[in-house]
């Protein structure tokens, strides 16, 4: 929290607190005026409500401007604030209800983990993504390479997801910068790479920039150290890269055999760890299979803190297959790599899975693209041990197949409704 904004809080505070505490001697003198005068005259009754309306003013306005002053503290005063006592009512109502959602510990990285992130802040404030940070492409590669910190492009769209910032903070934080040695960097990047230097270490960065924004929940990077992520494709090619392994295909296509670290026994953020034991509900996905979701499960612990979790486990199926990673996957194709990467099975519980049609138009651009829809093998997926959520999930954001985020937790939520009512 801002030092400066608790002082002149302080300092608000204190003026405010007068204004109360004179309301109240308002309000006991002219109590008192009507219990210590045997013969009350028309006079002194006016007297006494005129004292005890005057103090009830005042009371009411110490409580309005306190309760006002501690909601825009604690947006980091980048949101709307109420400015009734219904409305002011209301959010601490909804805030007390989001207090009281389930425990979700959500496992991946990119658009697809952002989108659910979305969707899940509001029905429940107990949210803790953890994230991979293998990315090595774009303004994060920059970054890692410049300045030697772990890429956080990723991060920064899960803390935005996350935040409760107005429109224009958020366009802010989302901008690349056109031209110059700059070009096609996020200032959201900078932003990061700015507390990463104020700060005692990456994770102490993601949280203080969080606490700036005001996030609902918190946001992990699975761990601190620095990784590179390897695929073998099945021809024996070998791919270095998060990056590179995502457009293999366009200079050397094939399937992908496996994915792995570029080091031995990476060690996760504790806090990470503690996050899954905590959870509830643990969400693996959606996003890109081999680049988001399976290098969390290749760091240390993560595995196996999830399979002993009693948390119910959902995988969040893709929409679309995706080129150089997933073409001609089926639902439990996926599933299997995850098991096969995870090194052992049986562990997801609940399967959340599209029905949502995509427009004509938009899907022979996907399939011009190598993409298509993913296609549900039920049967192989139920003799997984695995329950199957059908719903149409499906929104068209800017031309581009991604998940409903508020259609999408709230099957999260079926879920967890339909496990507690058992």
């Amino acid at each position: 929290m801002n030092p400066l904004k608790i002082l002149y809080a302080t300092y608000r505070y204190r003026k405010w607190l007068s204004n109360g505490i004179a309301g109240l001697l308002f309000i006991v003198s002219g109590i008192t005026v009507l219990v210590y005068r045997a013969d009350i005259r028309s006079f002194q009754l006016i007297v006494a409500l005129l004292l005890c309306s005057i103090g009830i003013i005042l009371c009411y306005i110490c409580f309005r401007k306190i309760v006002l002053a501690l909601l825009k503290i604690n947006n980091n005063g980048l949101t709307n604030v109420p400015t009734n006592m219904l409305d002011i009512g209301k959010k601490i109502y909804h805030r007390s209800q989001l207090r009281e959602g389930p425990n979700i510990a959500v496992i991946g990285g990119g658009t697809g983990i952002s989108t659910l992130l979305r969707g899940l802040k509001q029905f429940t404030s107990n949210i803790s993504a953890i994230i991979t940070v293998a990315d090595d492409g774009g303004g994060s590669g920059m970054l890692r390479r410049d300045l030697g910190m772990l890429p956080p492009g990723d991060i920064r769209n899960c803390i935005l997801a996350l935040a409760d910032t107005e429109p224009q903070m958020e366009k802010l934080l989302q901008y690349r910068f056109q031209e110059g040695d700059l070009k096609g960097q996020s200032f959201g990047n900078l932003f990061l790479a700015a507390m990463t230097g104020i700060s005692e270490s990456f994770e102490a960065a993601v949280r203080n920039m969080s606490e700036v924004l005001a996030v609902t929940g918190r946001v992990l990077p699975v761990t601190s150290e620095n990784i590179n992520l390897i695929a073998e494709l099945e021809d024996g090619v070998v791919i270095k890269g998060e990056s590179k392994i995502g457009d293999h295909n366009t200079f050397h296509p094939g399937r992908i055999k496996k994915v792995y670290l570029d080091k031995n026994n990476v060690k996760p953020l504790e806090s990470a760890l503690s996050a899954i034991d905590e959870a509830s509900v643990v969400i693996l996905g959606p996003g890109s299979l081999y680049t988001s979701i399976i290098p969390n499960l290749l760091v240390d612990h993560v595995v196996e803190r999830i399979v002993k979790s009693g948390a119910i486990k959902i995988y969040v199926a893709n929409i679309m297959t995706q080129p150089g990673e997933t073409e001609g996957y089926t639902v439990s194709d996926h599933i299997n790599a995850i098991y096969q990467h995870a090194g052992c099975d049986g562990f997801i519980d609940y399967c959340i899975v599209n029905t949502g049609r995509v427009p004509d138009e938009i899907y022979r651009r996907y399939l011009n693209d190598g993409a298509s829809m993913v296609r549900l093998d039920a049967n192989k997926v139920k003799k997984m041990g695995i329950k199957i959520l059908e719903r149409d999930l499906i929104q068209i954001n800017k031309g581009y197949v991604r998940h409903d985020p508020v259609k999408l937790a709230k099957a999260v939520l079926e879920i967890c409704n339909d496990k507690a009512g058992k």
